[in-house]
């Protein structure tokens, strides 16, 4: 094999370049991506799962350190960077290295021959003042009671149990006694619910529909979306009273508040009447015989001629992917009982509810908008 004109001292472990053209089979041609095995390879599947172990644990790094907020403000080097953050700089630059390679910064000259990291437009929703902003989603994958509820994954498989819904009594439980996660909880809901209430609006006609009760709507995001779109429109915000507390001053912010009536109470007793209903990722939350206790209440509540609208994702029952299967892995270690249910499945909970369902409207995120009426 040729060398290419190359310093290289045998003794420091190093190889010399091949020359182009004349790379032998098997070996990793100058400037290629190195990788653990070949994409050919069955066990490349294998690798990619757990390279993105690694690769999320840096990108939680670099949200936990808030290193989008700063280098929002202006690319930095490594040595102003790290005096700001007061890390280590040569840690940082092993972060910051690998970032770049998940396309959240990008190095760029800084005009006297050394280099800066400047923010790209996926970092950019790393920072909580982005109208984007993914931080909030960041935060909680990451944070260590969450990282052991996944490890404890296999412990949930052989009991069908939550550990971590054994630990902290559920989910809710967990937030109302830790308010920072609360806190990136609300955000990341209120973010999703905008883009969420948007599509809604956009394929759903509520023509001729009096009153929409949104039933553990939160702060009222979509119902407020969907009643500025249609202002012959009535709300109902049905809350927990102590949701319900921030939910007023939300909904006035929104110019809507004067057009909805705020309900406190528990969907597992009853719920107030309405024309038609909202349950948005209600259902997902709970097992079957609990959830089907929730949509007969909805049922028991409604006229002959209402309507419940579920937003939710229904997973296909074949080996396709789908968000929803990844995602209720994290249902199964973080519910007791919550879980994505296949259309088959879904569609079963409503007939038990005395609900059948007349349409279906694909929605973004991988949402289904699941119109039932009564049977």
């Amino acid at each position: 094999m040729a060398i290419t004109d190359v310093d290289v001292h045998p003794t420091d472990g190093a190889r010399p370049l091949p020359a182009p053209g004349d790379v032998a089979p098997g070996d990793v041609a100058p400037g290629a991506v190195k990788d653990v095995v070949g994409s050919d390879d069955p066990r490349a599947v294998i690798w990619e799962v757990i390279r993105g172990q690694w690769r999320f644990s840096a990108l939680y790094a670099f949200v936990d350190l808030d290193l989008a907020r700063r280098l929002n403000e202006r690319p930095m080097g490594v040595a102003e960077l790290a005096g700001l953050c007061a890390v280590d700089e040569g840690a940082l630059a092993r972060l910051l290295r690998t970032n770049a390679t998940l396309g959240v910064v990008r190095s760029v000259p800084d005009g006297e021959g050394g280099t800066r990291y400047a923010l790209t437009d996926a970092g950019r929703t790393l920072d909580a003042g982005d109208e984007r902003s993914m931080r909030s989603v960041v935060i909680p994958q990451g944070a260590p009671d969450f990282i052991d509820a996944m490890g404890s994954l296999a412990d949930a498989v052989r009991t069908g149990k939550s550990p971590f819904g054994a630990k902290f009594g559920s989910f809710y439980a967990y937030l109302e006694s830790h308010p920072e996660a609360r806190e990136h909880f609300d955000a990341h809901m209120v973010t999703r619910s905008r883009a969420i209430a948007a599509a809604v609006v956009e394929r759903y006609d509520f023509a001729g529909t009096g009153t929409l009760a949104d039933i553990g709507g939160g702060s009222g995001t979509i119902l407020a979306t969907v009643l500025r779109a249609n202002p012959g429109l009535r709300g109902v915000l049905f809350e927990l009273a102590s949701v319900l507390a921030g939910a007023r001053g939300f909904l006035a912010g929104e110019q809507v508040v004067d057009r909805c009536e705020l309900v406190a109470g528990d969907f597992f007793e009853a719920v107030p009447p309405a024309d038609a209903y909202l349950l948005s990722n209600i259902v997902h939350n709970w097992a079957d015989d609990t959830a089907v206790t929730i949509l007969r209440n909805v049922r028991a509540a409604m006229p002959d001629d209402g309507r419940v609208l579920l937003l939710d994702m229904l997973l296909p029952d074949d080996d396709r992917p789908h968000l929803g299967k990844e995602l209720d892995m994290r249902m199964l270690a973080l519910h007791q009982g919550g879980r994505e249910r296949t259309e088959a499945e879904y569609f079963g909970l409503l007939r038990r509810a005395g609900l059948t369902v007349r349409r279906v409207v694909e929605l973004p995120f991988a949402l289904s908008l699941i119109e039932a009426v009564p049977a």
